[in-house]
């Protein structure tokens, strides 16, 4: 009978402690959910704020102030911020305006017109000293340099440990491909004024013998010593741009054949990103979902900087088409699709509660390309 007690006593005990326990580790949980997402708010909050900082930083530059033509006033930026390269139109305007004032007038001048005259003559000499062309030739030479000398670690793709870095790998290989067509069509449509007209030589070997290599190439030749090269020949070109030694022509059709390299690109993406299965019938694997998505996000970030290029030589015809805002969209695509940065990729169900981020990334890239579809369209008419 005691004996009986006493086992009744442990059980009782033992389920106590183990109620306890359960409790304990409940609460754990719990605790460890709220510190994380509390954590998470402070750090999504400072790196908000960092990166207001660096816009701000970004609008104040040199570079910027340049590129808004002002002269190195804050407010001349903000002035017109939105359309930093001002028409045909306007500067007709505003050089009449300054004419007819100097030819004897005697009005009372205005201290706002006299300003914004002043401004705008301003704006003319800044734009008048960087020659056409400069701007979309750094835009094109910018994200692969970053690449292959200023990412951690170079060139990934044809390292002998390449896989296991290899969303770094798919995403350079995206950026080597939009440099490869961009410098094509510069190469045989963008510098020459038609089938007649001669290549111009730097470009030509850019095209030819350094951007055709493999980007897995290793030795014999390596890849990042070609694609440096390559750049180089960029920079001599851009250099003969300044000394107006080569030609750059910003007509529409000049534009058209880059804009359809761009739309077939995106389009490859967006089928890569959304289709279901492979060629061979077999069903999209976790590790391939991963390289369409970074492939596509190098894509859409080389895209970013050099369709910015594209607005700032090719604005005259841009704004005479009247289709600015469709590049801007196109734009805006691109970056909303560089922004999607999950720690792991999914590939889940639609219809699942956990994301599918090949998706998300179809989404962007599908809005970017329709929008220069409508963009060559625009200009085609």
């Amino acid at each position: 009978m005691e004996n009986q007690e006493n086992m009744d006593r442990k059980r009782a005990s033992i389920i106590g402690i183990g109620g306890f326990a359960t409790k304990q580790v409940v609460v754990g949980i719990l605790l460890l959910v709220v510190v994380i997402l509390v954590s998470g708010l402070i750090l999504g909050f400072f790196s908000r704020l960092d990166g207001s900082k660096m816009v701000a930083e970004d609008q104040t530059s040199p570079e910027t102030l340049v590129a808004h033509g002002a002269a190195g006033s804050k407010a001349a930026v903000n002035a017109d911020t939105d359309y930093p390269y001002r028409s045909d139109k306007k500067a007709q305007s505003s050089s009449t305006a300054i004419q007819s004032e100097g030819h004897g007038e005697k009005k009372t001048a205005d201290p706002k017109k006299t300003a914004q005259q002043d401004t705008t003559s301003a704006e003319k000499d800044l734009i008048a000293e960087i020659p056409t062309g400069i701007s979309f030739v750094e835009a094109t030479i910018g994200p692969l340099r970053y690449e292959l000398s200023d990412r951690f670690w170079g060139w990934r793709p044809n390292d002998v440990f390449s896989f296991v870095t290899d969303n770094v790998n798919n995403f350079q290989l995206g950026v080597i491909e939009v440099t490869r067509r961009t410098v094509e069509k510069l190469t045989d449509n963008i510098s020459r004024t038609g089938a007649a007209s001669s290549f111009d030589k730097n470009l030509e070997n850019a095209r030819s013998t350094c951007f055709v290599i493999e980007a897995e190439s290793l030795i014999f030749p390596s890849s990042e010593g070609r694609y440096n090269d390559g750049l180089e020949e960029l920079e001599k070109y851009a250099e003969k741009l300044k000394k107006k030694e080569a030609r750059f022509f910003t007509r529409a059709d000049n534009l058209i054949p880059l804009l359809r390299e761009f739309e077939n690109l995106l389009g490859s993406c967006d089928e890569n990103l959304v289709k279901m299965r492979e060629e061979d019938g077999s069903k999209v694997s976790f590790f391939k979902a991963d390289n369409y998505f970074f492939y596509a996000q190098g894509v859409a970030n080389t895209l970013i900087p050099i369709l910015q290029g594209i607005e700032k030589d090719f604005y005259p015809t841009l704004e005479r088409r009247n289709c600015l805002k469709e590049l801007h969209y196109a734009i805006e695509s691109c970056e909303h699709a560089v922004h999607i940065s999950p720690i792991i990729i999914l590939d889940s169900d639609l219809g699942s509660f956990l994301a599918n981020h090949r998706a998300n990334m179809a989404a962007h890239i599908s809005h970017a390309r329709y929008y220069i579809e409508i963009l060559i369209k625009t200009l085609s008419t």
